[in-house]
C-alpha cells in the first residue's frame, strides 16, 4: 500500500525511551514531516504484534534494543494536501519503553538522533503531538495516571 494517498489508515508505532530526565529524539529523514523531530518508530508489518513492531522499528531506526512497557497514547494523524485530499492517514500508538542495550545511531530513515533533556524539548521543531506524548510518558513513568486517547493531539 502506498503511504501517500492511501486507501485506508496505516498503523504506526513509536517508542518513548528515557535515560533519566532525557528522552530519545529522532530527526525524520522522510516525509511526512521531513526534518522534524519525533520518537523512533514506523509502520506495523503484516503479521507482527504491536510489541514486535516497536522492538523492530527501534532496532532498525537507531540500533537500540528495547523492552516495551505500556501504551502511552493513541493518536489520529490525518494530513491533507493543498487541495484537501488525504495525503497521509495514520493511527499512531506510542509506547513507553526501556532501553536495554546500545547507543543510538541514526539509520537511513533518520537524519540524526540524540537523548535530549525534557526541559529542552521546546528547542526542537517536533512533529505535532510529540512533545505532549513525551510529557505524558514521563508522567506515566513517574506513576501518574494519564489518558491513553486524546483526539486533540
Amino acid at each position: 500500500m502506498n503511504r501517500r494517498y492511501p486507501q485506508r489508515p496505516m498503523v504506526g508505532v513509536g517508542a518513548i525511551i528515557f535515560r533519566g530526565d532525557r528522552v530519545l529524539l529522532v530527526q525524520r529523514g522522510k516525509e511526512p514531516s521531513y526534518g522534524k523531530w519525533s520518537v523512533p518508530g514506523g509502520l506495523v508489518e503484516i503479521g507482527e504484534s504491536l510489541r514486535e513492531a516497536v522492538v523492530r522499528e527501534v532496532q532498525e531506526e537507531v540500533g537500540l534494543t528495547v523492552a516495551v512497557r505500556d501504551l502511552v497514547v493513541a493518536l489520529d494523524r490525518v494530513i491533507r494536501d493543498q487541495t484537501g485530499r488525504i495525503e497521509y492517514h495514520y493511527i499512531l500508538l506510542d509506547f513507553l519503553c526501556d532501553g536495554l542495550a546500545g547507543e543510538p545511531s541514526p539509520d537511513s530513515d533518520a537524519l540524526a538522533c540524540r537523548f535530549v533533556p525534557i526541559g529542552s524539548l521546546s528547542q526542537y521543531e517536533m512533529t505535532r503531538g510529540t512533545e505532549s506524548a513525551i510529557r505524558r510518558a514521563y508522567a506515566q513513568a513517574q506513576g501518574m495516571p494519564t489518558p491513553t486517547y486524546d483526539a486533540a493531539l
